[in-house]
């Protein structure tokens, strides 16, 4: 039997026709985009029609697209371009509590470079509270997170945009787990940077790209090489990358329409699961979140245990982030919202994409409550199943 994947916000599989453009660049396109010659030419234009599909995307202009290598590199030139671009005179971060490590490893960088940075607490939901009693004076960037990748909820960030606008601040948002997902318009926002990851739309891995305002102020270029993206983004494009990462965003644009079914698989999967395994609990806000995401705690299980239970039994499934995985702590995410540890051991976030199909969700929930049931401990073992 196929393995059943619920693991979408840790990467998605890529998309056929993605695989078959980043295949042909790398059979038949040899050229450097910086090349004069046909080749280079060639390899430019591959380049130039990804950049417009980016921008497309999201409502941007091609001028206003820097390719990374992902969405950490799209942060990380975010916080430091802005910081140790406009230098210290108003050394101030704003961040919250529940963002990305390469959002919050950057911060910590920072402080010791002698920036200040506040990380906003959240509620219950995991919504970001008290971003305006935040700002200073000397504040020089927020950046708030779109979506969280572990609960899906969303955050206000056209709110948060409008507050930060008022100040005069720079605003920046990691839209790595909400773009692709559901329609992003940045003119519609008030929004100075944005990032985003391929690998989290059915494109490549290794690619990402950074929307950067027109007339936003120039930033530090961590990465300083041959002038390339305009001088902002040092290094050989990678072409297939891009490519791909283009087509991916082309698909995305054409197939929003698949976001209710993706509500649909998310609302049919938590309605078996509630009514067939007692003891279950949502983590995070209900109505605002990502239209894939769900992230549950079973009374009475080590989610670990559960997930290599799963696993074993052909679901693929996370317990949280997947580029903080292995750390041996508690989600920082689920603590953040002041749920308490036992709960926080016991959640699995299951994320559904464009692939799943309703009968893998049904054969996905047959396993998961024979593996709740079975890995069970102590009275929560006696009333595993509702009946």
């Amino acid at each position: 039997m196929d393995k059943i994947y619920l693991d979408h916000n840790a990467t998605t599989p890529i998309a056929p026709e993605v695989l078959e453009i980043v295949t042909s660049v790398l059979q038949n396109q040899i050229g450097n985009p910086s090349s004069v010659h046909s080749a280079g030419r060639s390899a430019r234009v591959l380049v130039d029609e990804a950049r417009e599909k980016v921008a497309s995307l999201i409502g941007a202009s091609p001028s206003e697209i820097v390719f990374t290598s992902g969405g950490t590199e799209a942060n990380n030139f975010a916080l430091l371009g802005v910081a140790l671009g406009l230098g210290k005179a108003r050394g101030h971060i704003v961040t919250s509590q529940v963002e990305h490590p390469s959002i919050l490893n950057p911060c910590l960088q920072l402080e010791s470079l002698g920036f200040e940075v506040d990380r906003l607490k959240v509620g219950s939901s995991g919504c970001i509270e008290g971003l305006e009693d935040s700002l200073t004076e000397s504040t020089l960037l927020v950046s708030l997170q779109h979506a969280n990748s572990e609960t899906g909820v969303l955050q206000d960030i056209e709110r948060a945009g409008e507050s930060t606008r008022k100040r005069g601040v720079l605003f920046h948002t990691d839209a790595v787990q909400s773009v692709g997902k559901i329609p992003i318009q940045v003119q519609d926002l008030p929004v100075d940077m944005m990032s985003i990851s391929a690998h989290k739309l059915n494109g490549p891995k290794g690619v990402g790209a950074l929307y950067l305002r027109k007339g936003s102020p120039d930033l530090f270029s961590p990465i300083c090489g041959g002038g390339q993206e305009k001088k902002r983004r040092g290094g050989t494009e990678n072409v297939a990358g891009i490519a791909g990462f283009g087509k991916a965003c082309e698909l995305a644009r054409l197939s929003f329409q698949e976001t209710s079914k993706l509500s649909s698989l998310r609302d049919h999967f938590l309605h078996l699961v509630s009514s067939q395994i007692s003891g279950v609990e949502v983590f995070g806000d209900l109505e605002n979140r990502l239209p894939n995401t769900l992230n549950l705690g079973f009374e009475g299980v080590e989610g670990d245990t559960l997930l290599i239970g799963l696993d074993m039994a052909g679901v693929a499934v996370s317990t949280g982030s997947a580029c903080s995985s292995g750390t041996g702590l508690p989600s920082p995410v689920l603590t953040a919202m002041g749920i308490p540890t036992d709960k926080i051991n016991s959640s699995i976030r299951f994320s559904f994409g464009r692939s799943n199909s309703i009968a893998e969700i049904e054969r996905a929930v047959e396993i998961l409550v024979r593996t709740v049931s079975t890995n069970r401990t102590g009275t929560h073992a006696e009333r595993t199943i509702k009946t």
